[in-house]
């Protein structure tokens, strides 16, 4: 990678981080793409060099720390499947609240209305979680930890539906619960339930 490319990343980097900021500060409807490139010292023409619009930095904040997720589940491979989902229920739920709930109301608002965002028509992060999820539970089949009669499709959507309505509950009670709670709750209740079923060592 050359010096303008590394110039380039940390640029990204930075309106990424001052987005995150302020989204977390004062919420979507209340900034706009000149108070973020201000903020970050950059002319607001560099904002469209990486991004179309406000919102689509708004999925890039989710793609980072969700990639990362990814990466771990991948390396996990002494792990049962509910020990792998476990940790992915955990580090997702880490990720939205970290973005905060202004951030947490945006995705949840862009899956329920994919139309309000111009060019995000599936609703780019519903199709980005499923996706991930699919997979993960697709190489646990392929790997043997799971039985070939899994149904990968109904489990991907059963998980995501709960995941999302944590994140919808969380918006809803402006904040009065910790989704981490909860989420603790789901996986030493209903994970391995769901699942017991389905594993290949019994």
């Amino acid at each position: 990678m050359n010096k303008r490319q590394i110039s380039a990343q940390e640029t990204k980097r930075k309106l990424v981080s001052t987005a995150l900021e302020l989204l977390k500060e004062k919420g979507f409807d209340a900034i706009n793409v000149e108070e973020i490139t201000k903020k970050a010292g950059v002319a607001k023409g560099t904002f469209y060099t990486y991004f179309k619009r406000k919102e689509d930095i708004v999925l890039d904040i989710s793609r980072v720390p969700f990639g990362e997720i990814a990466e771990e589940i991948h390396k996990m491979d002494s792990m049962e499947i509910t020990e792998k989902l476990t940790h992915y229920f955990r580090r997702f739920m880490e990720c939205v609240e970290y973005g905060g709930i202004h951030i947490c109301r945006q995705w949840v608002r862009d899956v329920l209305d994919p139309n309000s965002v111009p060019d995000n028509k599936d609703g780019q992060k519903w199709v980005y979680d499923v996706e991930m999820l699919r997979e993960i539970l697709t190489n646990a089949v392929k790997n043997g930890e799971l039985k070939q009669e899994t149904p990968v499709e109904v489990l991907t959507h059963i998980i995501i539906s709960e995941l999302y309505g944590m994140m919808t509950c969380w918006c809803m009670s402006d904040g009065k619960f910790e989704p981490l709670d909860w989420t603790e709750k789901f996986c030493e209740i209903q994970l391995k339930a769901l699942f017991e079923m389905y594993m290949a060592k019994n």
